[in-house]
């Protein structure tokens, strides 16, 4: 029974291991009530089988890089709660908003797969993502992270400086709505473009890239948490705001005739977006 309770630093925030967490704590209650052994059993193996799953993955996934590493043991390692309560950080951050091995790889895949030379990240927390994409791009290329916390962008660059492809990495320090307008105003091109900011505002986002120049032709556009540990898919009076607004979000991308997408349970959900007119 250890393995199947295995504790975790990390809160539960993608849908799985959600799922993981409340199954382990079904288990537990159930052990300690009159419980038929059938029903026991069936939890038992009903909890393995979904516990298995996110460690596995990880085990068939491509080692991340010892940079990537050291990036996320510096994240884990910091008192964000301190860091607030003293004034440092715009708003209360947590080690749980860092992208992860799993992702990193999987947006690092995408750069390989469309060879992409010019990456826009909107939103970019400690810069775990913008490293594992760096890390794919050719020696000329060149990815622009936006970020309005200070405090975390220096963070980032610190860690960039650690790695050999940190240099490919500019950081602009500013709300994501007016960065994007001032790229879209400089007619700046991206050929992926990686969405993770303020929830409420992903439709604006979205509507900026389209309505401009921003995107490519043949570009990509991959979005982060578009299943918000869940909420997309529960009853609306069970969403919290952000909830809510990714849901909206997912709407507006489904209905709109210029784009195709998909929808990925990689983590708290990956939808990839490209345009068809």
């Amino acid at each position: 029974m250890t393995s199947i309770f295995k504790q975790d630093t990390a809160r539960p925030i993608t849908p799985h291991s959600i799922l993981v967490a409340q199954l382990q704590n079904t288990l537990r209650m159930a052990e300690k009530s009159n419980i038929p052994l059938d029903i026991l059993t069936s939890l038992r193996e009903s909890l393995q089988l979904a516990a298995g799953l996110d460690p596995y993955l990880d085990d068939c996934t491509t080692p991340e890089s010892s940079a990537l590493t050291a990036l996320a043991q510096k994240t884990s390692k910091e008192d964000w709660s301190k860091r607030f309560s003293d004034g440092e950080t715009m708003r209360q951050l947590e080690q749980e908003m860092l992208s992860g091995h799993l992702e990193g790889q999987t947006l690092k895949m995408f750069v390989h797969i469309t060879k992409a030379k010019r990456i826009l990240e909107v939103g970019m927390f400690t810069g775990y993502s913008a490293l594992a994409m760096a890390e794919a791009l050719p020696s000329d290329g060149q990815l622009i992270a936006c970020e309005v916390d200070s405090y975390v962008a220096e963070f980032a660059q610190a860690c960039f400086h650690e790695s050999p492809h940190g240099n490919k990495i500019v950081v602009e320090v500013a709300p994501a709505l007016q960065t994007l307008h001032k790229l879209a105003a400089q007619k700046e091109s991206f050929d992926l473009i990686f969405i993770d900011a303020d929830k409420k505002e992903y439709v604006e986002y979205f509507q900026i890239i389209l309505d401009t120049q921003l995107l490519a032709p043949d570009g990509l556009i991959c979005v982060d948490n578009t299943l918000l540990q869940g909420e997309v898919y529960l009853p609306p009076e069970q969403r919290t705001a952000n909830g809510e607004a990714i849901a909206q979000f997912n709407r507006v991308v489904a209905t709109d005739t210029r784009v195709e997408q998909v929808l990925l349970p990689i983590r708290d959900g990956v939808t990839l977006i490209r345009r068809v007119a």
